[in-house]
């Protein structure tokens, strides 16, 4: 519902330049906002033109209109001036009330609309009823980002996207929860995967610049209808915990580009420890026993394509050394990382236990 504040504020300014004295009230005669307190209008009076059939009645030198939404009364404006046009006055500022009226009734559906659409909690009839209704064009292609701070969410991140991204091109932002921000994201036949990136990074980057936000930003896959949008705000939550926890250094997770990580965030825990027990029972080391370099160690090989001499030139380190290292994992583990076969079960290992990990601190 439109605040007084907002009333006010119209109706000030437009007092500002008329000078007609205006006071807005609800249908019980109380007043919600006026540009002069010397108002004191019955109240009686006001409840009964608020029930009658006219639309408008003067009274002296007040004039009483109806301020309508779809047809029913909403409030009633009073205008009082000396003058001849204090009624066409009257008339723009029921005209201007109404379309903000209708405005923010519409700002408040659309995000009711695309909240209860996120959550499934639609019928497919509802969805396309409620879209023409609202103006808001069904087949289109759209992506869902989900924008995520490191703490609570307050109203900076959606006021920075809202001035970003407006209904004006065809994107919408929303919330279902405090922690994250929803961008309903209008493309273009001809826009890839590489330019919803392209936006989550300036996204990331513009709420670092201007409000000191750091914030994770996740997106799922194109749909091309409204009906789907639930899947790609589904595919983008996953996309968001998976890279929390097997990507923790990216800002931009895509659920695309997942890879084994969606895998092994749908494993059960059960399935997971009996993996870990399987590759390392009886082993005096486990991927959790691991120091801080052994694991730098490690990803950094696994990121040169298990290259021994590229990896000891980035970490500084003699060759020899490096090779020591990997002897070292080996026999406390019995897997030897230079073998592709090895490098592919360790590598899955430690993913396993950072999942098992991340379980375990949520129930806590």
């Amino acid at each position: 519902m439109i605040s007084s504040q907002v009333i006010k504020t119209s109706i000030s300014e437009l007092n500002a330049i008329t000078k007609v004295n205006l006071c807005v009230m609800n249908l019980n005669g109380e007043v919600v906002a006026e540009t002069d307190e010397a108002y004191n209008l019955d109240k009686a009076l006001i409840t009964n033109f608020a029930a009658s059939p006219v639309d408008s009645q003067v009274i002296g030198d007040t004039h009483l209109l109806k301020i309508l939404d779809e047809g029913e009364p909403l409030f009633v404006l009073a205008a009082q001036g000396k003058g001849e046009d204090t009624h066409v006055v009257a008339k723009i500022c029921v005209s201007q009330l109404q379309n903000l009226v209708i405005a923010y009734k519409e700002k408040y559906d659309r995000n009711n609309f695309f909240q209860n659409l996120m959550l499934d909690n639609m019928l497919l009839i509802d969805i396309y009823n409620r879209a023409k209704k609202l103006r808001i064009e069904a087949v289109v292609p759209r992506v869902i980002l989900l924008i995520e701070t490191s703490g609570d969410m307050d109203n900076t991140a959606s006021e920075l996207l809202s001035g970003m991204y407006t209904s004006q091109t065809g994107d919408y932002v929303t919330a279902v929860d405090e922690s994250s921000v929803i961008l309903i994201k209008s493309l273009s036949e001809s826009d890839s995967y590489e330019d919803i990136e392209k936006i989550a990074t300036t996204i990331v980057d513009m709420m670092n610049t201007e409000a000191m936000l750091n914030v994770r930003v996740a997106f799922g896959t194109i749909v091309g209808e409204l009906k789907d949008l639930s899947k790609s705000y589904k595919e983008a939550k996953m996309a968001l915990e998976v890279g929390k926890i097997f990507y923790a250094e990216k800002r931009v997770t895509a659920y695309n580009t997942l890879g084994i990580g969606r895998l092994i965030y749908q494993l059960p825990v059960s399935l997971c420890k009996m993996f870990i027990e399987e590759i390392f029972g009886g082993k005096e080391t486990l991927p959790s026993d691991l120091d801080e370099e052994t694991i730098n160690t490690i990803n950094k090989f696994f990121e040169n394509n298990l290259n021994v001499s590229e990896t000891s030139r980035e970490l500084f380190v003699h060759r020899n050394t490096l090779v020591y290292r990997i002897e070292k994992l080996q026999k406390s583990t019995g897997l030897d990382i230079r073998t592709f076969d090895d490098a592919l079960t360790f590598k899955i290992a430690l993913m396993v236990e950072s999942y098992m990990n991340y379980l375990e601190s949520q129930q806590y």
